[in-house]
């Protein structure tokens, strides 16, 4: 049986299950590019100086790709001596860098971004036209970070799943597959995770949020020698299609943050996948009693592989983040503000006593 008739016969089991399910209130996930949409993100950060020296971080948004996502203009306003919008060289994450001097009261900046999403959507049948990657591309999308390693046992994993597998789709197909159905999501995990996939493959304890979800994705498709990535970025709008825990829940953004991933395919190009919203739609949508095989999980799982909705902002598809002036040598990705007072880290995963808010509205022109 050849994975696109496999995948036909899985599409047409969630669409009946969808039909024949009364209490389903969801429309059929199924995204399509319909029309760009365009929103502000606006990220203000006031940390007490107390005496001392303050340094900020705020990631803005650097993804410009093609039928996707464009990353907008950014403006600040600032009582900082410096302030400077910034780029990493090595991953092209983009940020804004602020620098206050020992002083008292609050170094205070605000951050105002702008970018447009749109839906986006693999056909399958279709090939050819496809950009291919560069050797450089293809190096760094196939290569470790610190926290994903593609030898030891992420490589062991990987070959288990894809065995003698040589088709890139299916490959792809088989590791996402593999990371719904093996891994959980965990609510007590802190923020998004940390994606430290070869812990987590050793100790056998494959849950946590979408840094650790969809990070294995990417650890384990890198080690089968697939290009892919994380991205990361921030939601900002409710689902289109009834979701609650697929979209923002109001305007303030600020615990809203969600890392998804991409696969690049010869014949398709760079895809999206998300196993870890699967996992989160089972943990965490209305009635909260969902498993794997509901329709409403199924509709998703099917989604997910190869499309994904336009109310989320990417920000970069960075690892082993270097920010210009951190004590700290590298942080493993960037997707929160970051803040240091008198050289000492603040608590990125604490808005409140950090303390920092990020609001997103769509713009209508």
């Amino acid at each position: 049986m050849t994975f696109t008739r496999r995948t036909a016969l899985k599409l047409g089991v969630a669409a009946t299950a969808l039909a024949a399910a009364p209490r389903l209130a969801l429309a059929a996930f199924a995204p399509q590019p319909s029309g760009w949409r365009r929103f502000e993100l606006t990220t203000r950060v006031a940390v007490p100086r107390n005496g001392k020296t303050v340094e900020v971080w705020v990631p803005v948004p650097a993804v410009t790709a093609g039928d996707w996502m464009r990353a907008g203009e950014t403006s600040w306003e600032t009582d900082a001596e410096e302030v400077t919008l910034r780029t990493d060289e090595a991953s092209g994450a983009r940020y804004v860098h602020a620098v206050w001097p020992e002083g008292e009261g609050d170094a205070v900046l605000e951050v105002v971004s702008t970018a447009a999403a749109q839906d986006r959507s693999t056909d399958f049948s279709a090939t050819g036209n496809v950009e291919p990657l560069t050797e450089e591309e293809r190096a760094r999308f196939t290569s470790a970070t610190e926290l994903l390693p593609l030898d030891g046992i992420v490589q062991e994993t990987a070959q288990s799943i894809v065995g003698d597998v040589e088709d890139d789709t299916e490959k792809a197909r088989l590791i996402y597959d593999w990371v719904v159905e093996s891994t959980e999501r965990n609510p007590e995990t802190r923020g998004c995770g940390l994606g430290d996939i070869a812990s987590m493959l050793q100790m056998g304890d494959l849950t946590g949020k979408c840094a650790d979800l969809n990070a294995l994705y990417v650890g384990l498709a890198r080690a089968a020698g697939l290009p892919a990535r994380d991205v990361y970025g921030l939601r900002v709008a409710p689902s289109e299609f009834g979701y609650k825990s697929l979209g923002a829940g109001s305007s303030d953004v600020t615990k809203a943050q969600h890392c998804r991933a991409e696969v690049y395919l010869d014949d398709h190009g760079w895809i999206p996948v998300d196993p870890a919203d699967v996992r989160k739609v089972v943990l965490e949508e209305p009635p909260k009693t969902l498993q794997l095989g509901d329709p409403e999980v199924q509709a998703v799982r099917e989604g997910l592989f190869g499309a994904w909705e336009g109310n989320w902002i990417g920000y970069n598809f960075a690892h082993d983040v270097s920010l210009q002036g951190m004590e700290r040598e590298q942080i493993p990705f960037l997707m929160y503000p970051m803040a240091e007072v008198g050289g000492q880290e603040l608590d990125e995963l604490d808005p409140q006593n950090f303390v920092y808010t990020i609001t997103a509205r769509e713009l209508t022109a």
